[in-house]
């Protein structure tokens, strides 16, 4: 059985719904995740969400059955990378990639 590696990275801007911003299998994802670690975002390796993601195409923004599981690790990214929502006392301009 061979084994493909799958990808797929969000984009949250702190205001609209997250959005998926690419996507790929085996040396795509690979450069994808290369790409986010680079950048500093989070890289979560979940296959449950992973197939509901990979159903989507780029552009799409999430479904409402993921906010809670996409809020909670945004939550998660921002706070191991010490930043926080707008709005917040002391919050900074957030383009955060997940």
């Amino acid at each position: 059985m061979s084994y493909s590696k799958h990808a797929v990275a969000l984009h949250y801007d702190g205001r609209t719904t997250p959005q998926v911003t690419s996507k790929g299998v085996d040396q795509l994802a690979e450069h994808i995740i290369e790409q986010v670690k680079q950048q500093g975002g989070l890289i979560h390796e979940d296959p449950v969400l992973l197939e509901y993601l990979d159903k989507l195409k780029v552009g799409d923004t999430i479904p409402e059955q993921l906010y809670v599981i996409i809020a909670e690790l945004i939550a998660f990214s921002w706070f191991i990378n010490g930043k926080t929502p707008p709005g917040w006392e002391g919050s900074e301009n957030i383009n955060t990639v997940v």
